[in-house]
């Protein structure tokens, strides 16, 4: 093992796009490369935009006789931990910046939507939406008026569109910082809005002062800009092959392979085991 391994204790990964493709199956060789982690002591945990409500099952629905030691949901707005048992929420954005976020976006063309009250409230359906309510097991409502998104605070405003259009909005957003939030591409057609001061980073440092986890002893995969602050924060950050090359340049390793080829399990055995 190389010696910046040496103090890993916990491995967190983004799911979509590192732990999987979007043909969201987790391959044998990725199940065997989580399970041998548990055996040898590792932490492992996961970090997604998607919510606490739907990370807890994954690890049932996976086929793990465990669940895992961390949580990290709403990139970052929520963090469990296993050992506490206990999950912890963070910061919202209230109904003027979301509102702020909806006007913003009427440039482009895109569908706003949210996780609200166990749904997925959206002001039209289409493809995209129907695959995001499949994907998240969440019932559709369908706003009556778009002001219905900022009725109330919530963790993130979402936005659907082309890979063009999330392109084009990436970089007027990057060109255009507001103090209010932090607009982030979290896939190829999605725009996320949250708090400035969540990210999957923001949970890890919160992992730390928990005394739960010291940053040194964290390892995080991911292959995108959302997870650029937790590949960051974490003490060996390591990028996808497949990943954007904004996540890429920070990272401290690329793997071999891309995540339809194992590219987390590879390194894992590789560099771990």
């Amino acid at each position: 093992m190389k010696k910046q391994f040496e103090k890993i204790r916990l491995i967190v990964c983004d799911i979509d796009g590192t732990l999987y493709d979007w043909d969201r199956i987790l391959s044998e060789r990725t199940i065997w490369v989580i399970n041998e982690l548990h055996d040898r002591g590792y932490g492992f945990g996961i970090a997604s935009g998607r919510p606490y409500e739907e990370l807890v099952d994954y690890a049932g629905r996976w086929g793990f006789p465990f669940q895992f030691d961390v949580l990290i949901g709403q990139n970052g707005a929520e963090l469990y931990s296993l050992k506490q048992d206990k999950l912890y929420e963070y910061y919202k954005l209230s109904p003027a910046v979301l509102k702020k976020a909806v006007e913003v976006m009427k440039q482009f063309e895109c569908n706003p939507f949210m996780y609200w009250h166990q749904k997925l409230l959206c002001v039209k359906v289409d493809a995209m939406i129907r695959k995001s309510a499949k994907t998240a097991e969440r019932e559709i409502v369908v706003a009556d008026d778009i002001s219905k998104l900022y009725e109330e605070e919530n963790v993130k405003i979402m936005f659907r569109m082309t890979e063009e259009e999330t392109a084009r909005a990436e970089a007027w957003l990057n060109n255009h910082p507001d103090p209010d939030y932090a607009a982030l591409k979290t896939q190829s057609t999605l725009i996320e809005f949250m708090d400035p001061r969540i990210s999957k980073g923001f949970a890890l440092e919160q992992l730390h002062e928990m005394g739960e986890y010291a940053l040194e002893e964290i390892m995080a995969f991911g292959d995108t800009t959302n997870d650029n602050a937790m590949i960051e924060t974490a003490a060996w950050g390591v990028c996808l092959k497949n990943g954007s090359d904004d996540t890429k340049a920070i990272a401290d390793d690329i793997t071999r392979y891309d995540c339809k080829h194992d590219g987390f399990a590879d390194y894992i055995e590789e560099h771990l085991f």
